[in-house]
């Protein structure tokens, strides 16, 4: 019987990111497709107090049936990785999406300016709605179709509650802080990972620290794509994933 696949939505979303691309990869699976809300997102209405990386991946790992194929994309990644170095026996494999075991820059290691996070964490407490926005522009940027990737994702968000703002103050404090890069060296499940190359989140050069880290890990690089490669670039995605599953 095929594992489960369980999808993670990033920072600011909801499981219904997920939604344009269900359909085949149900097909491409042969298997059960499940799209889960992180804590505080979506219809998952969790109360986290304190919400941190640790309680919140361990409520996610309560949904998981043993083995499944978590996919992760950006701060979802984070929570795959996490969940998958603390409850092994849950994870046959992770897919990363656009994400990385630390997003924040720190030379050598490449990644988001502390002074961008430090601003959207300013902003979130004047304006959700806008912070949400402009971190959506962002992760289109570089893409040929990002205003439509803008949209796409908009009207795919529309459909779920938002998310709550304890969740999202939690969301870009993980993103800042947590660096995984020893759990993700040391994880005993096998790990891939999806990358736009004109991804401004996670900048293509971090790659090969990430190989450094861990010699078994395998990606590959869609070379138009930005920081939503499964909205902008489906058909080469749908590939890229059918080659790991």
């Amino acid at each position: 019987m095929q594992n489960e696949c369980v999808l993670l939505h990033g920072w600011g979303m909801s499981q219904g990111v997920w939604q344009l691309i269900k359909p085949e990869l149900e097909f491409l699976y042969s298997g059960k497709v499940r799209c889960l809300d992180l804590p505080g997102y979506g219809d998952n209405n969790a109360s986290l107090s304190p919400y941190t990386l640790h309680d919140a991946a361990k409520q996610v790992s309560e949904q998981l049936k043993p083995q499944s194929v978590l996919m992760g994309w950006s701060l979802g990644g984070l929570f795959a990785i996490y969940i998958a170095k603390h409850w092994p026996e849950k994870v046959s494999k992770v897919i990363l999406v656009a994400s990385t075991p630390f997003f924040a820059e720190q030379l050598p290691w490449a990644g988001i300016k502390p002074k961008v996070l430090k601003q959207f964490k300013e902003q979130l407490l004047q304006e959700r709605s806008k912070t949400i926005e402009r971190f959506l522009a962002i992760q289109a940027m570089g893409s040929e179709s990002a205003r439509d990737d803008i949209k796409q994702l908009k009207q795919l968000l529309s459909q779920s509650p938002p998310p709550n703002n304890e969740a999202l103050s939690a969301g870009l404090e993980i993103l800042q802080n947590e660096d995984l890069r020893e759990l993700f060296a040391q994880c005993p499940v096998t790990i891939r990972g999806i990358f736009g190359r004109l991804d401004s989140l996670v900048p293509y050069r971090v790659i090969e620290k990430m190989v450094a880290l861990n010699a078994d890990f395998e990606y590959e690089v869609i070379d138009k794509a930005s920081h939503a490669p499964f909205i902008s670039h489906k058909s080469e995605f749908l590939s890229a994933v059918k080659s790991m599953l």
